[in-house]
């Protein structure tokens, strides 16, 4: 993966190196800069280790078009069979395959592309079209700054000091040179076709391991993040068994938090290389303002869980390019407490798990992204690739929500693959298994500054992100997650 930035309207190659810098730990191991002919825009690309052979902006033959990329494709081979005798490649980047692409079809090609992206393309005659993968997992800003020039990047923190109303580009839609935006893809309707439980449980298993070897075959070492629940553990397996050398695995928690006995319970079951990272509480809390920082967000839920995807990234990254994770599921397969409210109304449970899985980019995936980048790490998420949630908004929620607990299809698919007890493992949030949120709430409790009438940690929380992100454009961006604390339908107070 990697971070991107342009300016369109002026080739200002110097304000794209600075957008670069802001969000430089996106691609440490390497930065390329393009400017059109024309002098009308200017591109920038720094990349990651897992990618050293994608050095952009990409360009093709004669100039016309020129790309950056931040993101992978899972069906590049198919996609570049298709293309066979139509164009000449080269290189193997999957850069340069959407632009032999968009050269051939234009922006059509989007919904063609089985994989996570934010891309820019600059077309000669026509300007600069910015498009994002169907379900978010990577992150794309713009704005206008004060010349009305066309900013973009990865990253908000690249245009807080160049653009006066930054705005997020919407998962599955593409925004021409004319300010139009289209959408190339829209999440699928519940259709409860689904209803027999054992035909749901195939497929899920079928489906869900085919995910998982298109994010193996993507390239770079790859581990597995193990938090010892439902969902990572069951993703663990299904590695475990698509990988016959050695496989390596990442817990962090609090000393003899839950998570970690959990997760060394299943490593020893699947034979893992594992690796934990014990926290102390104070740690967690010096670590608040750098995480809060590179999350962009407030969000108390979001910080929680930042601060544990944070450390466990930095000790991923140690070992491996890539690791797999559960992300995804409990939106898909009603995981969460608070979906109790709905178990005995299937339609509009069905309508809060689509709600929740529409707004990921800027919850739980823009968590993910963040912490990753941070360290140099590529994150991959099976349980969001496009057939799963095909099929998850198939199957009829009454076999997803059953006995007062969630998740039930996936429980029995996790039961030919790992012990009972985590099969049936009840369902913590990742910072409460871990033993952060714990420690969070009992610093805000005393550390939250001045009087509030909301919640402590969101009070102690905001106070550190209005520093840096405290416009209204940026909070109008920002995701509201559902649920903070078990059974508890969390409602923001800014």
């Amino acid at each position: 993966m990697s971070g991107i930035a342009g300016i369109w309207g002026r080739a200002d190659q110097e304000g794209v190196k600075q957008m670069l810098e802001a969000q430089m730990h996106r691609g440490p191991h390497g930065r390329g800069l393009w400017t059109s002919p024309g002098g009308r825009c200017a591109l920038g690309h720094d990349r990651l280790a897992i990618d050293r052979d994608e050095e952009q902006p990409v360009g093709t033959e004669d100039g016309t078009l020129w790309a950056v990329l931040d993101g992978e494709l899972y069906n590049r081979e198919t996609l570049r069979r298709r293309l066979e005798g139509r164009c000449r490649f080269r290189t193997g980047t999957d850069a340069e395959l959407i632009l032999h692409l968009f050269a051939q079809e234009g922006p059509d090609c989007l919904r063609h592309l089985d994989g996570v992206f934010a891309l820019a393309i600059w077309k000669e005659g026509d300007g600069l079209y910015l498009a994002r993968d169907p379900l978010g997992v990577k992150p794309l800003y713009f704005g206008l700054d004060d010349q009305g020039h066309l900013c973009f990047a990865s990253e908000i923190k690249a245009l807080t000091d160049r653009v006066q109303e930054i705005r997020t580009l919407s998962p599955g839609s593409c925004r021409l040179p004319d300010g139009t935006v289209i959408t190339f893809y829209t999440l699928p309707e519940p259709r409860a076709e689904v209803t027999d439980p054992e035909q749901a449980v195939r497929a899920v298993e079928q489906t869900l391991r085919q995910a998982v070897r298109k994010r193996l075959a993507a390239g770079g070492t790859v581990g597995v993040l193990l938090s010892g629940g439902l969902d990572s553990s069951l993703i663990a397996a299904m590695v475990r068994q698509e990988v016959s050398g050695e496989l390596h695995s990442f817990a962090v928690g609090l000393a003899d938090s839950p998570d970690l006995r959990s997760a060394r319970r299943v490593a020893e079951f699947l034979g893992t290389v594992h690796h934990e990272r014990v926290l102390t509480p104070q740690e967690i809390t010096a670590a608040l303002p750098r995480v809060i920082r590179l999350l962009e967000s407030c969000d108390p839920a979001l910080v929680r869980g930042s601060i544990a995807n944070f450390f466990v990234a930095e000790e991923a990254s140690r070992y491996v390019e890539a690791v797999l994770s559960g992300e995804g599921a409990d939106e898909l397969f009603a995981g969460y407490h608070y979906l109790a409210e709905w178990a005995d109304q299937p339609h509009a449970l069905s309508r809060e798990l689509r709600e929740i899985t529409a707004a990921l980019h800027h919850t739980s995936l823009q968590r993910c992204d963040r912490m990753a980048q941070a360290h140099g790490l590529t994150i991959r998420i099976p349980f969001l690739d496009l057939e799963v949630v095909d099929l998850a908004f198939r199957i009829d929620p009454a076999l997803k929500w059953q006995g007062g607990e969630g998740k039930r299809i996936l429980r029995r698919v996790a039961a030919s693959y790992l012990p009972l007890e985590i099969a049936q493992r009840n369902k913590e949030k990742f910072a409460i298994g871990t033993g952060v949120a714990q420690v969070l709430e009992r610093y805000a409790a005393s550390s939250a500054p001045g009087s509030w009438d909301g919640h402590p940690e969101e009070q102690l929380y905001w106070s550190i992100f209005r520093k840096w992100y405290g416009r209204q454009d940026i909070l109008a961006q920002m995701g509201r997650s559902r649920s903070l604390n078990p059974t508890q339908r969390w409602v923001a107070s800014i």
